[in-house]
């Protein structure tokens, strides 16, 4: 079955490239688009962000714009190939999230003229390092050592078990530069904190419920605070901590609206990484075949709105190592 459904999509990317050269599509830089992954459009994470990205695009931009809904692991490619035969020569599509990296790889190769870009997933990662795809990648073990740090404060000051932890949803390198970061701010903040971490194997909020199980197992062993790095499925172990009267810190978004059990959060600004690919590629400045890195230093990495509840103090100490991890003189580990 695996074999067959391979063919029919390998058989669908060959007709869409053979369909784009017989109509000859003209250069549009004006056109971009985004393909998500399964967690859905409003995961209020990831897929949020790029489209917010991708809206503000064709708001400020005038540039016609889509977003490609993936439901399953095989809407990737077909939704790659689709959205390449809207762009023809010239636009750009955006896979987003390192999950899409093999069939973003397929697609480049089979639309040579049409730009590509991959969320959290280096260029140089794909197989045949295709020279029409650009990576949009992010420090976030930064924000992690950030948000981390300020755990580890907290944690010191409210005493008893020393100990914070993380939720991932697949242990992925882009989840684990954040959790690494994590870990790193907290020991220097705590030299006697201890940091669980565990994987859901999951990020749609489908699968919330197992997040919410890791967060419960990981309080019950002492928890003061709960790191999501799973995406949708993460709201689940956010909501743990707000039951178990724990801290929760979010990750990409700013999740403080979900209430004040959130200490802060760790915010990867996904949606400038897909407007600045979309506003590059209409000013035809694009450079393909490379990076694009979101950092402190840039704006593309940051810490989200800080409980009030937080003594001040603690956060002017925070905020004292961000000139530091930015002019390198902290350095940051982003494996685990």
């Amino acid at each position: 079955m695996k074999v067959r459904i391979g063919a029919i999509i390998a058989v669908l990317v060959a007709s869409l490239a053979l369909v784009t050269m017989a109509t000859g599509a003209t250069a549009d830089k004006n056109y971009g688009a985004i393909v998500t992954d399964t967690a859905g459009l409003n995961d209020r994470s990831f897929n949020f962000l790029a489209n917010k990205g991708r809206l503000r695009a064709q708001k400020e931009l005038g540039m016609t714009t889509r977003a490609f809904i993936s439901k399953t692991t095989s809407d990737y490619l077909q939704n790659l190939a689709a959205a390449a035969q809207d762009a023809g020569d010239g636009g750009i599509v955006i896979a987003n999230g390192f999950l899409l990296g093999a069939d973003l790889n397929t697609a480049a190769v089979q639309f040579p003229d049409t730009n590509f870009a991959i969320v959290d997933f280096s260029q140089s990662f794909l197989a045949d390092k295709p020279g029409n795809a650009l990576g949009l990648t992010f420090k976030s073990e930064e924000s992690g050592y950030l948000v981390g740090y300020l755990a580890g404060l907290v944690a010191k000051q409210k005493g008893g078990r020393q100990v914070i932890s993380a939720v991932g949803g697949q242990k992925l390198p882009s989840v684990d530069n954040w959790i690494a970061g994590y870990r790193a701010g907290a020991l220097r903040a705590n030299k006697k904190i201890k940091v669980l971490i565990a994987y859901s194997g999951q990020f749609p909020p489908s699968a919330a419920p197992k997040c919410k199980e890791i967060a419960l197992n990981h309080i019950a062993r002492g928890s003061q605070a709960v790191f999501q790095v799973a995406g949708g499925c993460g709201l689940g172990a956010l909501d743990a901590a707000k039951q178990k009267k724990v801290w929760g810190i979010g990750v990409d978004a700013d999740q403080a609206y979900l209430g004040a059990h959130i200490l802060t959060s760790g915010v990867k600004r996904v949606d400038t990484a897909v407007y600045s690919a979309f506003k590059a590629s209409k000013a035809g400045t694009l450079k393909t075949g490379s990076d694009l890195v979101f950092n402190l230093k840039n704006g593309g990495q940051d810490v989200g709105k800080i409980s009030n509840k937080v003594p001040k103090g603690f956060v002017t100490q925070m905020n004292a190592l961000k000139p530091l991890i930015i002019s390198g003189k902290i350095k940051i580990p982003s494996k685990l």
